[in-house]
C-alpha cells in the first residue's frame, strides 16, 4: 500500500481568532536559542578558552578541522542545553545555532574538507569521544585518542572562577560538602549497590560555596560518603588562602562527613566546621529537652 504524502500545511482547530497550523518549510530551525545567553556569559568570564587551555593536543595540526577549543565548547554547550549523551551530537552536528555558539564561521558546514561531512559544521560523536577518553599517559602515542586533559588544571580553574567572582575578599565563606547518588541503569564499570539510596549508582563528591561549584569528583558507591574529602579540602582551602589569607573558612555537611579525620584536619588548619550527627538513642536522650524546645 502506498504511503500518503504529507501536505505542505496542516491546519488545526483555531485558538480564538488565531489560526493554528503546521508547516514543514522552516529550513534550519532550532529550539536552543537560549544558548546565545550562555555565549554572552562565556565572553565575559572566558570559561571555554580557559577550559580548553587545560588540554594538550597531540594531533597533526595539518589534519585538524575541529580545534580543542571547538570540541570543548561543543560538548559544554550541549550539556548546558540538556544533551547529555555523546551520540546526541550525531544530530546536533548539523545545528547551525550550536555552530554559532561554538564559534564556527561556516555555520552550514558547506566548506568542510570531506564531501561526506558537508552540511555538518560540527564534530560527530566519534570525534568528541576521542576528546573525552584520551589520557596524559597514552595520548602522545595513541592512534586516535590524542587529546589529554590536565585534571589538576581543571580543578584549579573551578576555584579560580569562584575567587574571581568577588571584587574583594569576603570576611567569611562556607564550603558545603555533599555526596549524592548518580543512578546507573546498565552494567557500567564500577557499578555497586548502595544501601542508603537503594539502587545501583555512583557516589560523586561535591563541594560548593554558595552557587559556585569548587569540586566534582566521581566515585564508586562502595566508598564512605566522606572518602577523599580531606584531600579535596586541603587543595581548595590552600588555593583560597593563597588569595584570601584573612578570610574565615567554615565547612558544613551532614552526618556522612562527621568523621575524625575531617574534624582533626579542620582543627589543625584553623577551619571551622558544622557537621551533622547521626541520630541514635543515647543522643536523643541527652538532647531530648533541647529538641522539644526547638520543636
Amino acid at each position: 500500500m502506498n504511503t500518503e504524502c504529507k501536505p505542505e500545511q496542516l491546519e488545526f482547530q483555531s485558538l480564538g481568532r488565531r489560526e493554528v497550523m503546521g508547516r514543514f518549510d522552516g529550513g534550519r530551525i532550532t529550539s536552543d536559542g537560549g544558548g546565545l545567553l550562555l555565549r554572552e556569559v562565556d565572553r565575559h568570564i572566558g570559561l571555554l578558552d580557559r577550559l580548553a587551555a587545560c588540554f594538550t593536543d597531540h594531533r597533526n595540526p595539518e589534519s585538524i578541522e575541529h580545534s580543542v577549543r571547538d570540541l570543548v565548547a561543543q560538548r559544554v554547550y550541549g550539556l548546558a542545553l540538556g544533551y547529555e549523551d555523546l551520540n546526541d551530537h550525531d544530530d546536533l552536528r548539523k545545528d547551525s545555532t550550536l555552530a554559532l555558539l561554538v564559534g564556527k564561521r561556516d555555520l552550514t558546514g558547506e566548506r568542510r574538507v570531506r564531501e561526506q561531512d558537508r552540511g555538518n559544521p560540527l564534530a560527530a560523536s566519534s570525534t568528541l569521544n576521542r576528546l573525552e577518553l584520551g589520557t596524559p599517559e597514552s595520548a602522545s602515542s595513541d592512534r586516535y585518542k590524542r587529546i589529554a586533559a590536565d585534571n589538576e588544571a581543571m580543578d584549579r580553574l573551578l576555584v579560580d572562577l569562584f575567587l574571581e567572582s568577588y571584587r574583594k575578599p569576603p570576611r567569611k565563606i562556607w564550603l558545603d560538602l555533599d555526596a549524592t547518588d548518580d543512578p546507573l541503569h546498565g552494567q557500567q564499570e564500577g557499578r555497586f549497590f548502595h544501601g542508603y539510596y537503594r539502587c545501583y549508582c555512583y557516589l560523586p563528591l561535591y563541594i560548593f560555596s554558595g552557587e559556585h561549584l569548587l569540586c566534582a569528583r566521581l566515585r564508586t558507591a562502595d566508598k564512605d560518603a566522606s572518602s577523599g574529602s580531606v584531600d579535596e579540602l586541603q587543595r581548595i582551602v590552600g588555593q583560597i588562602r593563597a588569595r584570601w589569607p584573612k578570610t574565615r573558612i567554615i565547612i558544613r555537611a551532614d552526618s556522612g562527613f562527621c568523621r575524625d579525620a575531617i574534624m582533626a584536619w579542620c582543627e589543625t588548619n584553623d577551619v571551622g566546621y558544622v557537621l551533622g550527627l547521626a541520630r541514635n538513642k543515647r543522643l536523643q536522650r541527652a538532647l531530648g529537652k533541647e529538641m522539644e524546645e526547638a520543636r
